[in-house]
């Protein structure tokens, strides 16, 4: 049985800048590969995963006219990853969210925006949204095994 003891923890904090998704993406990408077990798929899945919820950080900074950095936490162990993006913009509802056709559904095409937190569930094995006075952060979790 594999251990969740962690075996890394990356922690990243980056200006509130589209210009650092990318970075954010690849540091990402560069932990779970010290895990070989780990698909490459779900690789893909998660990189995907974190860009949505750094996105959604980045655009609440933005609304709330702050200037402090988005951080991004990275824990690896023999069985997981589980990334923490927080900020610290004026939060939100997570049950406002509207609920979207399925992310496979040729409707969902009709829908511009309001799918990150619903894409995030989709690729994830757990997504949890914690939002305070402070802000917000947003748990991603996947199991290798």
């Amino acid at each position: 049985m594999a251990s969740d003891q962690p075996i890394g923890v990356v922690e990243l904090r980056i200006p509130a800048q589209a210009e650092y998704l990318q970075l954010v993406r690849s540091v990402v990408g560069a932990a779970v590969s010290c895990q070989p077990s780990v698909p490459p798929d779900r690789v893909t899945d998660l990189r995907l995963a974190v860009s949505e919820a750094a996105t959604n950080a980045i655009e609440a900074h933005g609304e709330a006219l702050v200037n402090d950095r988005v951080t991004m936490r990275c824990q690896l162990t023999e069985s997981q990853i589980i990334l923490e993006i927080t900020d610290q913009g004026g939060g939100f509802d997570p049950q406002s969210v509207p609920n979207l056709p399925e992310v496979e559904d040729v409707k969902r095409l009709q829908h511009e925006s309001g799918m990150g937190l619903s894409l995030m569930r989709h690729l994830t094995d757990e997504t949890t949204v914690q939002v305070g006075e402070s802000g917000t952060v947003i748990r991603l979790k996947i199991n290798f095994e």
